[in-house]
């Protein structure tokens, strides 16, 4: 193996990054000795002030990080449950610029919790990048997924989000094999997400052995913190993850619990946020829970 495949990518500090609130929750959650719990909603779904009653809502139910989704016409790596949230929070009305004043209704109230957007490069493009930044940053993102950006188009919206200090948070999956982390991690910043499984999101989950496996692989080639998604549907699972990785990521059974509180006309049921909120309170106590094996 080549010295430039066992380089550790450098700190964000070292490229230039704020990375803010992420590494200070995790640098939280390595003193407490715990995993920690991201959670996953679609912006507007089903409508603006639900979805932000529920984000707000979210840290005193237990999530340690949020990741809020940028509703897209084509989320082609979405699974059902995430692509029907984005078509819901499109027809409520949902856009881009809504999207900002959200986080910007949530800082209101919440300096401390990390927020992430997690989206496809188009609506971003048609925003404007620069602009996009300048505004993201303003109203208190903490960072970026942005699916359909590999490595190799990293001057399209990586390095300006790096150099506007916002965390730019890189996928890896099982695919990703040792050639090919090093171009993936090389301007990654804030936390690696590791994709568990190869398809589309809330299908089937992987193994917590391949899990464990993944993480050792990945923590060294990165001091960046390890969060784990795709297929954590149950307390149990998100604890079993929490175990051996730095994060939880539950996206596909948060959503389908906002889905089970729709009424016949797609509207929320009056206990919406109570319902998903208790759910997440559940996987919190599951990650908090968990045994430490690493």
């Amino acid at each position: 193996m080549s010295a430039a495949v066992t380089a550790k990518s450098a700190p964000a500090a070292d490229r230039g990054v704020d990375s803010g609130r992420i590494r200070r929750r995790f640098e939280t959650l390595k003193a407490q000795n715990r995993g920690g719990l991201v959670t996953f909603v679609t912006a507007g779904d089903p409508d603006y002030e639900t979805a932000l009653a529920l984000i707000k809502g979210l840290p005193g139910a237990g999530a340690d990080l949020i990741e809020i989704g940028m509703p897209f016409s084509d989320p082609m790596a979405d699974g059902p449950a995430v692509q029907a949230s984005s078509l819901r929070a499109l027809k409520a009305g949902m856009s881009l610029k809504k999207t900002l004043a959200l986080v910007t209704a949530f800082r209101a109230a919440d300096k401390d919790t990390p927020l992430v957007l997690m989206g496809y490069y188009n609506p971003i493009y048609r925003y404007g990048v620069d602009r996009f930044l300048a505004d993201a940053k303003t109203a208190g993102v903490d960072g970026l997924i942005v699916v359909d950006l590999p490595p190799e188009e990293d001057q399209e919206l990586c390095l300006p989000a790096l150099k506007a200090g916002v965390n730019f948070i890189r996928l890896a999956t099982p695919t990703t094999d040792d050639e090919r982390l090093p171009a993936v991690l090389a301007n990654t910043s804030g936390f690696v997400y590791y994709v568990s499984i190869m398809g589309i999101t809330g299908t089937r989950s992987a193994t917590d052995a391949q899990i464990a496996g993944a993480v050792e692989r990945l923590k060294r080639h990165t001091d960046l913190p390890v969060a784990v998604g795709f297929g954590i549907r149950t307390p149990e699972q998100a604890a079993a993850v929490a175990g051996v990785a730095d994060a939880a990521v539950v996206g596909s059974a948060i959503v389908d619990r906002i889905d089970a509180s729709l009424d016949g006309q797609g509207k929320a049921k009056p206990t919406l946020v109570k319902d998903v909120l208790h759910f997440v309170a559940e996987l919190s106590q599951g990650v908090r829970g968990a045994s430490r094996k690493r």
